[in-house]
């Protein structure tokens, strides 16, 4: 199942077409996106059961964030070996480190980002979970029960800003408007052979700059899901991205950074891409 938010209204797109979900329950779920999550068990059940033939065309380009509005949004560092080598860090052990991406960056799959004085913004794709099933203590057995389903992400990063001052600033360096793009839409965990070995790749003016696999993860999924709420509860609709792998920017010799006029493509085998321009 593929959950999205067409135009600021919850929708299902089944076999390219989208579906109101508000309409087509005869008002039995809100069209506000970010408040199916809260009642995500008895929306799976309507969903299966629902006649859900009578979709129509739609412009990739009104799709928003699945997850516009989270209490929570995580995000992961380090969390592939050949990211923490490019990046000059040992590997993380026990638990990775874990910053936030303020909930005003957060954008549909299909924008425009303004680019910030500082000329040193920089791509990192990423596969993003998002909870449906609140999470507490959970065992990383069961931590696949409490994700609602997966998107493609970008954490866009504005280096200077998240390195500068007697401490980094990754949440600020990361949270400039449209730092956060995710979509296309939300697909369900059972929808794919094996969610945990998914490719990841993203692409700068067509050359690619990154590719990798979910399998490489330092901590999976489920191993996030299992750590993170051993320290917090996750909420419905809570959103986890989950880090990048190796070929970002501030990696490169030499580095190299988004400028006025880059398109940025990023993919997650199974899910879709989302698509930023650059504006000066």
């Amino acid at each position: 199942m593929r959950i999205a938010n067409l135009s600021g209204r919850l929708t299902l797109i089944v076999d390219g077409k989208a579906i109101d979900v508000e309409q087509a329950s005869n008002g039995g779920f809100s069209a506000d996106p970010q408040a199916v999550y809260e009642r995500w068990d008895v929306f799976r059940t309507w969903a299966a059961a629902a006649d859900l033939s009578a979709g129509a065309a739609f412009d990739p380009a009104d799709l928003g964030s699945p997850a516009p509005a989270p209490r929570q949004t995580l995000a992961i560092g380090l969390n592939y070996r050949d990211h923490a080598a490019e990046s000059g860090f040992a590997a993380p052990e026990g638990l990775p480190p874990v910053f936030t991406k303020f909930a005003s960056s957060i954008t549909g799959p299909v924008t425009e980002v303004k680019l910030p004085g500082g000329g040193h913004t920089d791509w990192e794709v990423e596969l993003v979970a998002v909870i449906g099933r609140r999470a507490e203590g959970v065992a990383e057995a069961d931590a696949w029960d409490h994700v609602a389903g997966l998107a493609v992400g970008q954490d866009i990063s504005e280096r200077v800003s998240q390195l500068a001052g007697p401490a980094p600033q990754f949440s600020l360096g990361k949270s400039y408007p449209g730092f956060a793009p995710v979509g296309p839409w939300l697909v369900t965990p059972d929808e794919f052979d094996d969610p945990d070995d998914l490719e990841l790749r993203c692409t700068v003016n067509g050359e690619e700059v990154q590719k990798g696999r979910t399998r490489d993860l330092i901590f999976s999924v489920p191993a996030l899901i299992a750590r993170l709420s051993a320290v917090l509860p996750l909420l419905p609709g809570d959103v986890i991205f989950t880090g990048t792998p190796a070929g970002v920017g501030l990696g490169r010799n030499p580095q190299r950074f988004l400028a006025a006029g880059d398109e940025l493509v990023s993919t997650v085998e199974g899910i879709g891409e989302l698509r930023q321009t650059f504006t000066a």
